[in-house]
């Protein structure tokens, strides 16, 4: 079994070889910016780093948060009841009510 340490490139950092003279001014010349390009780096990341979340997102957001506080809501009872009046015959439909009902729903 080969050495992993023997097979590295002196670039990578961490690795364990001696490097001497001109290379190891290089290597480390390597290892950090200067200020000057370390603050163009920065105003770089600032200024290209955007996100921008469209407006749909955050409506579905905003009405997700508003379901959640909303309580919960029981109509076992009433869904009880109903079924019953259906089941005895004695259900009525208000049909003016439906038909305000279904033009609020295509208007």
């Amino acid at each position: 079994m080969t050495n992993i340490e023997s097979t590295r490139s002196k670039f990578f950092p961490g690795t364990k070889t001696n490097v001497s003279g001109s290379n190891a001014a290089k290597i480390n010349a390597l290892k950090r910016n200067d200020a000057t390009r370390t603050t163009e780096l920065n105003d770089m990341a600032k200024r290209d780093t955007n996100v921008a979340i469209p407006e749909a997102i955050k409506d579905f957001s905003r009405i997700r948060k508003a379901v959640d506080a909303a309580p919960e809501v029981d109509n076992s009872e009433k869904i009880a009841r109903l079924k019953a009046q259906v089941q005895n015959g004695t259900y009525n439909v208000n049909y003016e009510a439906l038909a305000d009902k279904i033009l609020s729903e295509e208007l």
